[in-house]
């Protein structure tokens, strides 16, 4: 893998305001993705992975959502302050997304294949016919049969509509993809499948990939590095192995601790307690304090320092470092 930074997120602030509340969705995150690299951003519901996601496609609905704070740069330039043509070329080109429900992706009254041509000609100076042909070959590598071209998308699966979008998602070759919880809505059998196409394509196209997920399973597969969110705070990031070897953040562990163990019948699954905090209404001090086992006073009066180098985590204390001697 190349050691050049194509995604570059620094001290992202996202805030979603009306005229009751203001949630504050994203906290501060800074992150790098390398080219042909995979990074894996991790969290329960409402941590602000889909967020993150929407504002480096800089897709945030505005109003309610602000970008207050921080920078996306993206091969260099920062999308912040992009044009909506900037945006448009970079969509696609530069940066696709998966998103997590194929069906609302998809426009229910045209056929499955106008649409994939749509994207083709829209970003490309090419014939129909051409267009028409590239898509019909991608089809048939995401294992859709080409025949499928003048079908709706209520005519297909919900496997093979996710393959579709994923194919929309490649038509114009992007250098980042991010996948916003590709499987979510598909059995067991049928996530692998398209994991494995998305992992193929990746190395066949070279893509540097965001892939969201609460599963840390499917991250283990699929990336090099991993971001744990958390309340809109990204509180431990590092390689794969780093992470899931030496958790160093109480909800990373925690993570680890409630997922079952198949090699020993035995462990008994410790549940992290509580809910996540209320974007709209966030603790003092550290967000996780209130569901953390390891709570001092300081974790309920100031935010934590970020600790490490290669492998970060935001804690007041080091608690497990004595585990690695």
């Amino acid at each position: 893998m190349g050691n050049n930074v194509l995604l570059d997120v620094k001290n992202l602030h996202v805030h979603y305001v009306t005229s009751e509340i203001t949630a504050k969705a994203v906290n501060g995150i800074d992150f790098t993705v390398r080219a042909g690299e995979a990074l894996g951003l991790v969290g329960e519901t409402g941590a602000g992975k889909t967020t993150t996601a929407l504002s480096i496609m800089q897709l945030i609905p505005d109003p309610p959502g602000i970008i207050v704070d921080g920078e996306i740069n993206f091969e260099g330039n920062n999308v912040i302050f992009n044009t909506d043509k900037q945006n448009r070329d970079m969509r696609g080109n530069g940066i696709a997304m998966i998103f997590q429900d194929p069906m609302t992706a998809l426009n229910p009254i045209m056929t499955v294949g106008a649409q994939l041509a749509e994207v083709v000609l829209t970003h490309e100076k090419v014939s129909k016919a051409e267009a028409k042909k590239r898509v019909m070959e991608l089809l048939e590598i995401v294992g859709v049969k080409s025949d499928r071209y003048d079908d709706y998308p209520h005519q297909f699966s919900g496997g093979q509509k996710q393959r579709v979008v994923i194919a929309m998602s490649l038509l114009c070759n992007p250098k980042l993809l991010i996948a916003d919880e590709p499987t979510t809505a598909l059995d067991v059998t049928i996530q692998a499948q398209v994991l494995d196409i998305i992992n193929k394509l990746r190395e066949q196209y070279k893509m540097s990939m965001i892939l969201i997920t609460h599963d840390l399973g499917v991250v283990a597969e699929t990336c090099d590095d991993v971001a744990i969110m958390y309340a809109g705070q990204i509180v431990e990031t590092g390689s794969v192995r780093d992470v899931y070897l030496h958790p160093k953040h109480p909800y990373t562990r925690g993570l680890f601790d409630s997922i079952p163990k198949m090699d020993d019948d035995a462990a008994e699954l410790i549940p992290i307690e509580g809910t996540i905090s209320n974007a709209a209404d966030l603790p003092d001090g550290c967000y996780f304090h209130p569901r953390c086992r390891y709570c001092q006073e300081i974790c309920k009066t100031q935010q934590p320092p970020q600790r490490g180098e290669e492998h970060k985590f935001m804690c007041h204390f080091d608690l497990f470092s004595k585990e690695e001697a």
